[in-house]
């Protein structure tokens, strides 16, 4: 499906995660450059992708077309049902380039490494230039990550953040003093969800007749797929994206902060933006919602615990985690710290579990691709880090059922955080929890199966005796990181008959998966 029947010297490619009307390959668009975005395979199948995240990203990706064709723009577009459609990129790109005798491409720089890759072998095989710009849209180059990672023993985000946080004078009296004379108020952003209180009614979005189209052809070709089109909501459009931070900002931000690590039985937003997905395929920039945020605590419209801990997971986090992937791939995914081994159980596809927290954030993903960053660290995550679970096997898992979920984001968040399979280039501790930790910040706990008190009775919720497997089968590992002293000093509490039991019955509570 091409919009184009000219001749053109320049092809600007845009990828699917690059739908910014201010993405770097778009600047200086001339009469005589072609703009292309193409739908391919190889992209869409790589991983088995949640219905929904296929649906939010061509659904965009056509939306984002109709608007440069609007601005008076030349156009191809490669659809995924286009029968001379090639299947990838590289032979995509190399079929425009002979159609309309390109003399040059411009792209973006991908936001991942095998397609940066891909790219890289062009300039060779198509026999004319290939410039690769910067992605401005980020606030930490991979250069400038570099410079701050030289030499440093510990990569430790809060020492970026730090830095970030003066370099764009977000919440700052000036270039050294943060708003509040706090640079972190995660202390007091841990509060969990009030009983009898009811989440919020969050806007959504009705699909329009392109995103129907898109779901149509989704479930003819992908109709085993993870998870449901039934409550496809997003928003597929930048003005949408923006009526939903705009949304976020006023409604929930205010109480953000106090309530970010909550979870609540069935309700599966509470305060969270739900804006991820928009800010990484660029229908919203990182920079315009911290400025939103920000402009909020100083209309005194939310506290500064809120707009803190909110601007620090885009500046901070998200910046960090790029800077961590780029730095370390290509061989980052092969580390595995902690020698797991086991493959990934099938009730991360089906939910299909007596353990009410994961089956709620499982089903969740069904129904929505989505979930906040406590269900991922502390429930999906510490399970996969306490089961032993392969790293590359349960990272595809998440790359492939979040909405927001693309290599550069997830592959850091699940190697390194949950996983710690990158031995502690990360974290300085692995992020382990029993139970406990589940019921104190959840209401799953309170009708489960399961007892969150006891370690080896029948009915002893796995978290917790697989949480006391993992210290003892690591033990000698753990002994040298100091953060897990005081974990390890009660392991040494438990008698060695009772430990026996204990890796018992994690074995085989496992092997039933």
């Amino acid at each position: 499906m091409s919009d184009a029947s000219n001749t053109y010297s320049t092809l600007r490619l845009i990828m699917g995660d690059q739908l910014s009307h201010d993405i770097a390959a778009l600047q200086k668009c001339g009469k005589n450059d072609l703009i292309m975005l193409c739908e391919v395979l190889e992209e869409v199948e790589y991983v088995p992708h949640h219905k929904q995240k296929i649906t939010l990203i061509l659904s965009a990706m056509r939306h984002f077309a109709q608007e440069l064709r609007d601005k008076g723009h030349n156009v191809h577009y490669v659809a995924l049902d286009d029968t001379e459609n090639r299947g990838n990129f590289t032979d995509e790109v190399q079929r425009a380039t002979e159609q309309f005798n390109i003399k040059k491409i411009i792209v973006t720089h991908p936001s991942e490494w095998r397609v940066l890759s891909m790219v890289k072998a062009w300039e060779k095989s198509f026999k004319i230039p290939v410039n690769i710009l910067e992605d401005t849209r980020f606030i930490c180059s991979p250069a400038r990550f570099s410079r701050w990672a030289h030499k440093r023993r510990g990569l430790r985000m809060e020492y970026f953040y730090r830095e970030m946080r003066a370099e764009t004078g977000l919440l700052m009296q000036d270039n050294e003093t943060p708003q509040g004379g706090q640079w972190n108020y995660d202390t007091e952003n841990r509060q969990t969800w009030p009983k009898d209180c009811a989440p919020p009614e969050r806007l959504r979005f009705t699909p329009d007749s392109t995103t129907r189209q898109i779901q149509k052809l989704v479930e003819e070709k992908y109709s085993k797929n993870f998870g449901n089109l039934d409550n496809f909501e997003w928003a597929v459009t930048r003005k949408d994206a923006v009526r939903a931070l705009e949304d976020f900002i006023e409604h929930s931000l205010p109480e953000f902060g106090k309530y970010q690590d909550a979870m609540k039985k069935d309700a599966p937003f509470l305060k969270h933006s739900l804006i991820s997905p928009y800010i990484n395929i660029g229908l919203l920039n990182p920079q315009e919602v911290c400025e939103a945020a920000e402009a909020a605590y100083y209309d005194h419209h939310a506290p500064i615990e809120s707009v803190e801990g909110f601007i620090r997971q885009i500046i901070g986090w998200r910046e960090y985690i790029r800077g961590i992937y780029w730095l370390k791939m290509p061989d980052y995914p092969d580390s595995n710290a902690l020698d797991a081994d086991r493959k990934l159980p099938s009730l991360y596809w089906s939910g299909d579990t007596k353990m009410v927290c994961m089956a709620q954030s499982i089903q969740q993903i069904q129904e929505y691709a989505y979930g906040h960053h406590i269900q991922r660290l502390m429930i999906t995550g510490n399970f996969a880090l306490l089961a032993g679970i392969e790293p590359k096997e349960i990272e595809r898992w998440y790359l492939a059922v979040y909405i927001d979920a693309f290599e550069w984001v997830e592959l850091p968040n699940v190697h390194g955080m949950a996983l710690f399979a990158d031995g502690g280039l990360m974290s300085s501790k692995p992020y382990a929890a029993s139970g406990r930790y589940i019921h104190n910040m959840s209401d799953y706990c309170k009708n489960c199966t399961y007892d969150i008190k006891t370690r080896i009775k029948e009915n002893s919720c796995p978290f917790t005796f697989l949480y006391w497997s993992f210290l003892i089968k690591n033990e000698k590992y753990l002994s040298k990181n100091h953060r897990m002293s005081f974990a390890l000093r009660n392991l040494k509490r438990i008698d060695e008959n009772e430990k026996e039991v204990i890796l018992k019955k994690s074995s085989e509570f496992l092997d039933s998966l």
